[in-house]
């Protein structure tokens, strides 16, 4: 029997709001098949390829204090890929400021009528007060993934991540940040089912509670939407900043923020220019109108409208929060090089951007 089945699901408290990032399958109850539970391994992409199906959903999202008692209770309507991002005011309408959120409880109640199914039950992040976050790239940041060919792509999809190498001094600099109570979220180009994966990856690495944020590859093939589109298979920068700014949307403005990346592709293009937000003296259309000429944002029309509309939606959130975030800008080098990789015409202040090497210690050769 199919139920619905959490694919992401991030809560997080912040002073104003509670903020639930969620996206929902259907998938095969294993209790009901009589599949043997196996010993636990780490799991690789291919496993989870069935997320590329996409459902519509409804979800009751319950909340309780530390008595168990339910604070709020609210049903969500999900978009065509079954994904919610929501955000629930703590207030005297809402949530009763003078109760502590404790756990947060999801049902699913559209399938079946008159029956609600019970995705899971979690403990929200707590990010009230000052606020310090990491968001680091996955590929080539933390691990030396590579998806050029055809035979690396299968590789990728058919191995545990473990079997790339991992990048030592990307790592050190990471959990030194976490050791002074930065929170992380790991941003990644891989499709949206390397989750479990990319979760396995990071426990294994002592790295945790960390929110992770992947590509949809379902709008990329779709042929109604058009936030994403095949090209957006190989350009990163429309959905990178895209996830970005969902970020600071649903956790607010941070008073210390480190951006970790690679000098590959469009890392320094996307932080410099998230820097340049806060600190620029631009306005956030010509910000847009600078940044879209790149090749790293080829944009159809409605990945223009959506992308600034949430650029000028930062900066009213920068506005209302009176504060700017401490900003440190990490960039892994490709080579031996002293530059960031920037377009000519691209002129960003960069002495904020700290270029490091790493070194592999686990080769891994492709047969």
């Amino acid at each position: 029997m199919k139920r619905a089945h959490a694919v992401h699901f991030l809560a997080v408290v912040t002073d104003d709001w509670l903020g639930i990032r969620a996206s929902l399958t259907m998938k095969e109850n294993i209790y009901s098949t009589g599949e043997k539970l196996q010993k636990f391994s780490p799991s690789f992409p291919i496993q989870a390829y069935r997320l590329l199906n996409a459902y519509n959903f409804k979800m009751k999202v319950v909340i309780k204090d530390e008595d168990l008692n339910i604070i709020h209770e609210e049903e969500f309507e999900s978009d065509s890929y079954g994904t919610f991002q929501l955000k629930i005011p703590i207030n005297s309408r809402k949530i009763d400021p003078n109760k502590k959120i404790h756990i947060v409880e999801a049902y699913e109640t559209g399938k079946i009528q008159g029956l609600d199914m019970l995705i899971g039950t979690y403990i929200p992040l707590n990010l009230q007060g000052p606020k310090k976050f990491i968001i680091c790239d996955f590929d080539k940041t933390l691990v030396d993934t590579k998806y050029s060919t055809p035979e690396e792509i299968y590789y990728s999809l058919t191995s545990p991540l473990n079997t790339f190498p991992t990048l030592d001094e990307s790592i050190d600099i990471l959990k030194g940040y976490l050791s002074e109570g930065f929170h992380p979220f790991i941003l990644s180009a891989s499709p949206h089912f390397y989750e479990n994966a990319i979760r396995d990856w990071l426990y294994a690495n002592d790295i945790y509670t960390a929110g992770i944020f992947l590509k949809d590859y379902r709008r990329v093939f779709s042929m109604l939407d058009s936030d994403l589109s095949p090209k957006d298979l190989k350009v990163q920068g429309i959905y990178k900043l895209g996830h970005l700014l969902d970020i600071m949307y649903m956790t607010g403005v941070p008073e210390e923020l480190v951006l970790m990346g690679d000098n590959f592709e469009s890392d320094p293009i996307i932080y410099l220019t998230f820097y340049e937000l806060f600190y620029g003296d631009k306005e956030p259309r010509q910000i847009w109108q600078n940044l879209k000429s790149s090749e790293s944002f080829k944009l159809n029309h409605k990945q223009n409208s959506l992308v600034l509309n949430k650029i000028f939606q930062l900066s009213d959130i920068i506005k209302r929060s009176g504060k700017k975030p401490s900003i440190k800008i990490f960039i892994r080098k490709k080579a031996k090089e002293t530059t960031l990789k920037l377009p000519p015409e691209m002129t960003f202040k960069t002495d904020v951007v700290t270029l490091y090497e790493t070194k592999n210690k686990q080769v891994v050769s492709v047969d």
